[in-house]
């Protein structure tokens, strides 16, 4: 990870989500049915460009009023944003909710929230909890949740830093999660300097077939002649 540069994780801000999980089943095969959502996640700001960082965990609950006490809270909210603030960066947080059957009962992210980890230097939040105040959050902060809800209700921290899952992506923290309003995807690691070349070589293979489905005399035998074309592209 230490090996990793600005400008490597940058580079994969140039495609989206989709595309990025198409390279991981070459670079990274073993994990083409794991890694990444597979529920719906709402997505509010469809127009902003793909995101990638480090993962930043937490596990939120709201239903319930917290059972410690007011100093502890505190405590523990200013040890979460000291580790969402510390390095490596640029961060993504990713928050699962414990409520259960009540999952998304109360916010934790909104206009205060979103502007708090922008400042320190996270780009978006991925989690299986609600989001709101949707016209007054961080410009450009992006967000995918699986709900929307007006409150906080009780919403308190339960813990950070360990292995969350969100709408069936585990992630564990410093994971670097890619993110758009398609979902989210655990990159390996070893994977993202490998995924450039993969992309060009997916997107070369594709283009064969694409340029003949989208002629005008296509047919089944364009197909044929299109798929073996591309499956020679190496």
């Amino acid at each position: 990870m230490t090996n990793l540069t600005q400008a490597d994780l940058d580079a994969l801000t140039a495609w989206d989500t989709p595309t990025i999980c198409n390279a991981l089943e070459l670079t990274s095969p073993e994990r083409r049915a794991t890694g990444f959502t597979v529920r719906h996640l709402h997505c509010p700001f469809p127009h902003l460009k793909p995101i990638i960082g480090y993962a930043r965990t937490a596990m939120i609950r709201s239903k319930h009023v917290p059972t410690r006490d007011k100093a502890a809270m505190r405590q523990q909210r200013t040890g979460y944003y000291e580790y969402v603030a510390a390095g490596p960066r640029p961060t993504v947080s990713v928050i699962q909710d414990l409520d259960g059957p009540d999952v998304g009962f109360g916010a934790f992210w909104g206009e205060v929230q979103t502007n708090i980890h922008k400042g320190l230097g996270c780009l978006g939040v991925v989690t299986d909890g609600c989001i709101r105040d949707l016209d007054m959050v961080a410009d450009g902060f992006q967000m995918l949740a699986a709900s929307y809800a007006p409150s906080h209700a009780h919403v308190h921290l339960v813990d950070f830093g360990g292995q969350v899952q969100v709408a069936g992506m585990i992630v564990s923290s410093n994971d670097l999660i890619h993110a758009d309003r398609h979902g989210a995807v655990v990159v390996p690691a070893d994977a993202v300097k490998k995924i450039p070349a993969a992309v060009d070589l997916l997107t070369r293979r594709e283009k064969v077939i694409l340029d003949a489905a989208k002629s005008p005399d296509f047919d089944i035998e364009k197909l044929k002649k299109a798929m073996g074309e591309a499956d020679e592209i190496h």
